[in-house]
This record gives structure tokens, sequence and C-alpha cells, in this order.
């Protein structure tokens, strides 16, 4: 069995006072009900210390939500792996779509890189890929799926792929409401299965965990993780709020 991950992406939201707050009231939840499922947080880099620090006494995995594949150097505003490691973080996330099409532009080559410098640095990289609005309605999420994943995943070794969690997150569903039904999500999920069977073989495919991103909530994630192909959620807005994000763990 797989076990699922619940991943709350903060975005940028929160000061560090704030994340204390936040888990001033979601670590006692999470430590008082033993859960089926990893859970990990990905604060502004600047709270990854003080949610660290909040985090001590449970299994609250802390991530960075972005990374440089550089160790040091030049690079004004960047941040390497070492210095996630060292601030306390164990997580990363890779290639996040507001990266690869809304701010950054960052291509499959630098999501390659990236998770790339993750390993390197003992981070747990959760790479994500996912089509925009326009290749959806064209009918080309599975190319888009197959292009990103050859060009940013698959140059990865197999010793350094078994490390990976991959999570589909269509760009079309991210911060506006419009959820993908379980069955497009489960669908896309097979598809990428298929993809790292053919690049890894089967057992690497059936062990691989792929998280669901895009609008998830209380109120649609018990329909998501009913399919079988879904391995836990990539969540945005809804795990601002500790009361939200502890209702979406215990789905």
């Amino acid at each position: 069995m797989r076990r699922r991950i619940m991943a709350g992406n903060w975005k940028m939201y929160k000061t560090p006072r704030e994340t204390v707050e936040f888990f001033e009231r979601f670590k006692p939840l999470v430590v008082a009900n033993k859960n089926h499922c990893e859970v990990v947080v990905f604060p502004p880099s600047i709270c990854i210390p003080a949610a660290v620090a909040a985090a001590n006494g449970s299994e609250i995995g802390v991530g960075g939500q972005n990374i440089y594949w550089g160790k040091e150097g030049a690079y004004t505003g960047e941040i390497s792996g070492e210095m996630l490691r060292a601030a306390g973080a164990s997580w990363v996330l890779v290639g996040h779509s507001e990266r690869r099409h809304t701010v950054c532009h960052e291509t499959d080559i630098d999501v390659l890189k990236k998770t790339q410098a993750a390993l390197a640095a003992g981070l747990k990289p959760i790479v994500c890929i996912g089509e925009r609005l326009e290749e959806h309605k064209a009918g080309k999420t599975n190319e888009v799926l197959v292009r990103q994943f050859a060009g940013g995943i698959a140059g990865l070794t197999e010793e350094q792929f078994a490390q990976v969690v991959i999570a589909y997150e269509p760009v079309w569903a991210i911060g506006t409401g419009l959820a993908a039904t379980p069955e497009i999500a489960s669908s896309a999920h097979k598809l990428i299965r298929s993809e790292v069977e053919k690049r890894f073989g089967t057992e690497t495919s059936q062990t691989l965990r792929i998280l669901y991103g895009g609008s998830v909530k209380p109120d649609n994630v018990e329909g998501l993780m009913r399919e079988s192909e879904i391995d836990g959620a990539l969540v945005g807005g809804a795990s601002l709020d500790p009361e939200s994000l502890f209702k979406i763990v215990c789905s």
C-alpha cells in the first residue's frame, strides 16, 4: 500500500508569528489523531525555521516552496538545497505551475536540474506537472504530461527517481475553485504511472506516489481520495486554516 501524503502549500501567505499560531492549533489535532498519511506543510522560506520549531514533537514535515540548483553564488533571491536543509526543511516543491507559467516561466530542464539539486541536498522533492486550460480544452492533457515527464523527470536515474513524489496539478484548477473531477484526475494519474513504467519499470511505477493538486477542499477531497490512483493531495488555499487542513488530512 502506498501511504498517502497530504501537503499544504501556503504560497506567499503568513509571517513567522502567524506560522507559530497556525501550528499551535494544527499540531495538537495531528498529534491526537494517529493519521494514516504523511503530513507536510510548505510555508514561505522565511517561515521555515518557525514552522520546524513549532512542529517539533510531531511527525509533521516542513518543506520549501522552491529551490535553486546551484549550491551558492551570485543568484540574488535564490535559495539552495543546503540552505533549506540548514533551515530545517526536509521536503521541497519543484516545478509548481505558478513558477512554470505565471511567475518565472521555468522550463522542463529547470525542473530536472532543481529536482537533482534537491536530491543531492537530501531533500524529498514533490515534482509538479499539469496542463493549462487551453491545453485541457484542446484535448492535449496527455501530450503535455508526457512532455513534462520526459523533459523534467525522466532524466533522473532509477535510484534518484525512487525518492521522488509527483503532483498532478492542472493549471486550470489552481486557485480557480474548479477542481478536476475524480475521474479526470484518476485518468491523468494513470497516464503518468504508465509513463513511469515505461521508463523505470513496473515496480517503481507501482510504488510511486502521485498527488492531486487543484482547488482541493474539505468538501471535495473524499471523492478524490476514493480513487485508487490518487495518493494524496497538494492543497493550496484550504491549507491556510488549521481546521480546514486537518479535515483534509483525515479524509
